[in-house]
């Protein structure tokens, strides 16, 4: 996969893409990136990316010209072709506007064998850049940043680290957090079901986990986890991810994959905290 990044700052990615897997993405040659600048499509003495906006307002707005320059030099396919599912690159405009990234999406845009990420500045772009470049609009959380830079380092960490090969452990991004697909059942050498293999989340927090020493300034690993009995493992991570997304992230519920177990669960977590 390729990733090209459009950006008035291009040294802003030195750091941040040269480490964990997206370096070992790119030294295994998953993954290339292209950093350009947007400056480099200008074409007066004074390398203007912004102007004001029509009709007034408050701050600048990053200028159509050298956004469909830029972009339009890559090669990309016309915008009918990539709206239309006809070829598998797409033109993402980071911009705190946009629909809300998650997993679901990092899964589709892994599919993909180009990806454009443009980093809106400023007040934000022409809505020509929007209407007419680029083929989605894609926010990273409820909150406005100076700048789409770290937006894009974002989802090119997320898309990454979801392509085979990527990881270390294939099977790791079905257990994580958010992550909308189930993992298949794996068993042991004395034919019991792996505690692991059923803990995908079906869009749901993460289960919380532990490591060696098993007691660490008075503080105990829970009992369950070090007996050794994988059915109740099993069962103790699926209720902690409920309580968890319970507590933490309610809303995630309404459509995670829940089974009639998980529902009883959930009423009785309810219960208990006197909640209807």
């Amino acid at each position: 996969m390729r990733f090209e990044i459009v950006t008035i700052f291009p040294d802003f990615f030195t750091g941040p893409l040269d480490y964990g897997i997206v370096r070992r993405a790119r030294n295994a040659k998953l993954i290339e990136i292209g950093i350009h600048d947007l400056r480099a499509f200008t074409h007066d003495r004074h390398r203007t990316v912004d102007d004001r906006p029509f009709g007034g307002g408050e701050g600048m707005l990053l200028k159509p010209e050298p956004l469909f320059d830029c972009v339009e030099s890559l090669g990309v396919a016309p915008r009918e072709e990539r709206t239309s599912g006809q070829c598998r690159e797409t033109v993402v405009m980071l911009s705190a506007g946009g629909r809300p990234f998650n997993q679901a999406m990092a899964q589709e845009l892994s599919a993909l064998e180009r990806i454009v990420l443009v980093c809106g500045r400023y007040e934000g772009v022409d809505e020509r850049v929007t209407e007419h470049l680029a083929d989605r609009e894609v926010s990273v959380g409820d909150f406005v940043m100076s700048g789409g830079e770290l937006g894009a380092a974002l989802l090119l960490d997320c898309v990454t680290r979801l392509l085979p090969g990527a990881l270390g452990n294939e099977a790791s991004n079905k257990t994580e957090s958010f992550s909308p697909v189930e993992a298949e059942a794996r068993y042991d050498d004395r034919g019991r079901l792996e505690p692991d293999s059923t803990a995908a989340t079906g869009g749901m927090l993460d289960y919380p986990q532990y490591t060696r020493p098993a007691e660490f300034r008075g503080i105990a690993v829970p009992e369950v986890l070090l007996q050794g009995n994988h059915d109740e493992i099993r069962r103790w991570r699926r209720r902690k991810a409920l309580e968890k997304t319970l507590r933490n992230r309610p809303e995630l519920l309404k459509t995670a994959e829940l089974s009639a177990d998980d529902k009883a669960t959930l009423r009785e977590l309810k219960s208990r905290a006197g909640q209807a």
